[in-house]
């Protein structure tokens, strides 16, 4: 059935509706790239280095600047071909083949007035597995004709692609050579725009330029997501697939009985890349276990180690958002970990009897932010599970929808801690210093693939966390530390929209790192974002380690074989078996 290979990327992502994060899973309109999308480009000038008078590489981070190779005893290449024409996107405009001459030297124009650059975002560093990258950008009314130009470190003269269009999409070949040879190498792309008319080309204007990079790493595993387009289901896809597919409909699910329009979200993926384990609203949002792997089995099935107990479990909610452990899956002891809205339990799925199947994982210690538990995530090792402490928690969902706060209902409150998994007993909890800041909530923790990060979201407090749009993402070491905000949470500052603002949420980590010879450590995350309009989309970023210890945090990839209609929330990341995508999408170039 072309399935993938177990350990190939793949991303499990839900969406949300225009309200909902987690299992309200209500449909979301969804309205593709307009917001903020027509503005007037770089008004605020952008010369080189710049978007949109904002210098980088810096941001607004309180990690390390991001860096992109170094140009010490660098290979020199000769990759790029001679300019690339493009010609009409449909308006009428054919680019002549003095394009280039027309423009005349790359410091040629106005130094405000150009277009802005909206992909890649500045700072991004894409996966060697990318796939072909999108450069897009919005221009002011009137110009016609642009040059995208990539300067890389290692290349012997700059690529120049000459278009009337507001997109290109590098060619499979090209990329394949430039992931290749200019990995770990610091390049730039420029976007400088004019008005072509009777073979002239007149107001010419700069517009972005920004840093970018390609890693000496891939980003591994398959990537699952939730949509509600034409209904709710799950679709997935690896980092480097140029389309989307099908993974789980709610008529194939045989747990449960879940309409069409009903939720099938917040899910995880089992260890083993054949089971998602997801809420429902039906049922009172219980979990539900369904095969994903067409090779396995009927797709949807419930799973053979399923006992009696583990079903009625499963079946007895609320439990919302689940999470597993490798360390605790295995014959006879399928566990998972979940909230029932006050406490933290885990649930047996192989018990045959109902008492053998679930219990409570107490917590000992004073506990900040409201004495109830959601949102787990269960560290891979299986020793620890991190958890949001927090007043409140409705039907699996953090925080409630509060059309107004009053000083007798203050709002949501929300801070970090941990709880040892103890074979299921629990213990004394701890909190995750720097993820408990008295003025703002913290939630959606999430534990990287060694166990040695957090990754979250912070909102200020009163707050719901329910698909909250003031949301922010942030890292930290798991045992506590100084948090970091990713520079992923900023749109390119030309495009017209900021964080916060833009419900930068659900973080999710690729399920495993690379470590290169010089001791930097390549990590990667996913999330949900509505910077490119109402609707939710699925970005993904870096984060670095290096041999010192600093952290270097990056800007943030749009996955562009997600269809831009649809709304994409609460992704997963794991290896996953799930089959081969149907032909890609056609892309602009």
């Amino acid at each position: 059935m072309g399935l993938r290979p177990l350990h190939l990327a793949w991303v499990l992502g839900l969406v949300g509706g225009a309200w909902a994060l987690f299992a309200g899973c209500a449909s979301n309109p969804a309205d593709g790239f307009g917001q903020d999308a027509s503005g007037a480009g770089n008004d605020e000038g952008g010369a080189p280095g710049q978007d949109g008078g904002v210098t980088f590489p810096l941001g607004n981070d309180s990690g390390g600047a991001p860096s992109f190779g170094t140009d010490a005893a660098l290979t020199i290449h000769d990759d790029f071909p001679t300019p690339v024409l493009v010609q009409s996107d449909g308006g009428g405009v054919s680019v002549p083949s003095n394009a280039a001459s027309l423009f005349g030297a790359a410091s040629q124009g106005a130094q405000s007035g150009g277009p802005c650059l909206t992909e890649p975002a500045p700072n991004a560093l894409l996966p060697r597995n990318w796939l072909r990258p999108l450069f897009r950008w919005t221009a002011p009314s009137g110009e016609n004709l642009f040059e995208l130009r990539i300067h890389a470190a290692n290349q012997t003269s700059d690529l120049l692609v000459l278009t009337a269009a507001t997109s290109w999409t590098m060619p499979e070949t090209l990329w394949n050579t430039l992931s290749a040879d200019s990995s770990d190498v610091a390049m730039t792309v420029s976007i400088r725009g004019g008005v072509l008319s009777g073979g002239a080309l007149t107001a010419i204007a700069l517009g972005s330029s920004v840093p970018f990079g390609v890693a000496p790493a891939d980003a591994p595993g398959t990537i699952v997501y939730w949509t509600t387009a034409d209904g709710t289901s799950l679709k997935g896809f690896q980092v480097g697939d140029e389309s989307v597919g099908s993974t789980l409909l709610p008529s194939q699910v045989q747990q449960v009985s879940i309409g069409s329009s009903e939720c099938l979200g917040c899910h995880t993926g089992s260890p083993d890349g054949d089971y998602a384990i997801f809420a429902s609203d039906v049922d009172n949002y219980g979990d539900v276990a369904a095969l994903i792997n067409p090779d396995a089995g009927t797709v949807g099935a419930m799973p053979p180690f399923l006992g009696a107990g583990g079903l009625a479990s499963l079946n007895d909610g609320p439990l919302g958002i689940n999470t597993v452990s490798k360390a605790h899956w295995s014959t006879g002891a399928h566990m998972i970990v979940a909230s029932n809205d006050t406490d933290l339990v885990w649930i047996n799925l192989d018990a045959a009897d109902a008492g053998a199947a679930r219990g409570t994982i107490a917590r000992s210690g004073a506990q900040t932010g409201g004495s109830m538990a959601g949102a787990p995530s269960w560290s891979h090792d299986g020793k620890t599970i991190a958890y949001v402490a927090t007043n409140e928690v409705t039907d699996g969902r953090l925080g409630s929808i509060l059309a107004s706060l009053t000083a007798t209902d203050p709002g949501s409150t929300a801070d970090l801690f941990t709880v040892p998994y103890n074979n299921g007993q629990g213990g004394a909890i701890a909190p995750v210093t720097g993820a408990t800041d008295p003025d703002n909530e913290e939630f959606y923790p999430s534990f990287s693939p060694d166990d040695a990060y957090l990754a979250f979201d912070k909102a200020a407090n009163g707050l719901s966390m329910y698909n909250q749009a003031q949301a922010e993402l942030y890292v930290i070491p798991s045992k506590g530390g100084t948090p970091t905000r990713l520079h992923a949470n900023d749109p390119p500052a030309c495009s017209g929209v900021s964080s916060p603002g833009v419900t930068n949420s659900w973080p999710k980590w690729s399920p495993s790192t690379t470590t290169t010879p010089d001791g930097r450590t390549f990590y990667w995350i996913v999330f949900s974002s509505t910077r490119l309009g109402s609707s939710p989309q699925l970005f993904i970023m870096a984060m670095v380690t290096t041999a010192s210890g600093s952290v270097e945090t990056y800007g943030a990839l749009y996955l562009w074989n997600q269809p831009p209609t649809e709304g994409n929330h609460t992704p997963a990341w794991d290896y996953f078996n799930v089959p081969t995508p149907p032909p890609p999408m056609v892309i602009a170039q």
